[in-house]
């Protein structure tokens, strides 16, 4: 029987605008025949060969692993978890985002050895731009360490270079929810193709998420043309009722949600999963007080990094979590899935 090709994903995901961008069957396909352009990146494209469509060989990986083909349901606003606690980094970490615990936590499982890398995101300080990594030193992600959650880039692209270049064995991957949908896909599969994959991911963490956005859009559209704003200019961003924007200077500019609209990835529009539910654990500012950073702790997984980084003191845990205000972002979100009458 045909497996499933790049023309079932292209038929089902790509031209119906579901595409999240995750990098996920870039990854994946044994012909290296998937690429994001330049010019069109709302969903890869085809090199003009597929194993499965072009000579008769039985391979269906790329969709197989697509996040959108399936779109998980159910779990609650939150997913199954364990423990939700407020957390911050015990270790210095220069640009850090909230409490910097995700980057404590991977720090001190690099340190230790429980992973051997880390799949993420990183961006070019003076120009934003961002591009997805392997790390493998906690100084060089500490180094790396902020927020790049409101850039778009398939991250999951690097997850090849991770296994196939670096030998890499004991990989941890940070991502939005469509990236740790994406690797339970993964890990659900029997396909031998993946296989080499899935095993080699120990820890997900998933990044709280409401939408992302182009760069070009963002960066040459609206930073520049709107607002006179250089990528230069820029220290860091946050997502608090609108793009919060702290400059070099000092100075705040928060740009209205209903500005950002037109930047943001079309596949973001039908996502409704605010808190990452497929990960280990979930990481995010919201719930938490300044400085710090919401750990929702979903698997037996999970909880052993967070316990080893605390046993460390790279990880500290104080405060409460507001998780009401998770909820009600989360149903925010979540409606997106609601049909209208």
């Amino acid at each position: 029987m045909s497996e499933k090709s790049y023309n079932d994903l292209m038929r089902e995901v790509w031209e119906t605008d579901r595409c999240s961008g995750c990098g996920a069957c870039i990854a994946v396909c044994p012909a290296d025949a998937l690429i994001f352009t330049a010019e069109e990146n709302s969903h890869p494209h085809n090199r003009s060969y597929c194993k499965e469509a072009t000579d008769g060989v039985p391979c269906g990986a790329c969709y197989e692993v697509c996040p959108r083909v399936k779109m998980i349901q159910g779990r609650g606003l939150l997913g199954d978890y364990r423990s939700i606690i407020s957390a911050t980094a015990g270790i210095e970490i220069p640009h850090r985002q909230s409490g910097g615990a995700v980057t404590a936590i991977l720090a001190d499982a690099l340190d230790t050895g429980m992973i051997d890398a880390v799949v993420t995101v990183s961006d070019d300080r003076f120009t934003l731009k961002p591009k997805s990594v392997v790390i493998t030193s906690s100084g060089e992600l500490i180094a790396h360490a902020g927020s790049r959650y409101a850039w778009w880039v398939p991250l999951l692209a690097a997850l090849k270079t991770a296994v196939l270049d670096k030998k890499c064995r004991k990989i941890a991957v940070i991502g939005l929810p469509c990236v740790t949908e994406a690797v339970a896909e993964m890990k659900a599969s029997g396909n031998d193709l993946i296989l080499p994959y899935a095993r080699s991911i120990r820890l997900v963490i998933g990044l709280f998420c409401t939408e992302t956005f182009d760069y070009n859009h963002l960066v040459q559209g609206i930073f520049q043309q709107k607002y006179q704003l250089k990528p230069h200019q820029i220290r860091k961003l946050d997502m608090k009722k609108g793009l919060l924007i702290t400059k070099t200077d000092g100075d705040l500019l928060t740009i209205p949600l209903k500005e950002l609209n037109e930047a943001v990835r079309p596949g973001c529009r039908i996502c409704t999963d605010l808190t990452a539910r497929s990960a280990d654990i979930s990481a995010g500012s919201i719930g938490s007080d300044s400085g710090y950073t919401t750990l929702i702790i979903r698997s037996g997984t999970g909880e052993t990094f967070v316990q080893s980084a605390i046993a460390s003191g790279a990880l500290l845990i104080e405060g409460d979590v507001d998780e009401k205000a998770i909820e009600s972002l989360a149903a925010k979100k979540a409606a997106r899935g609601i049909p209208k009458k």
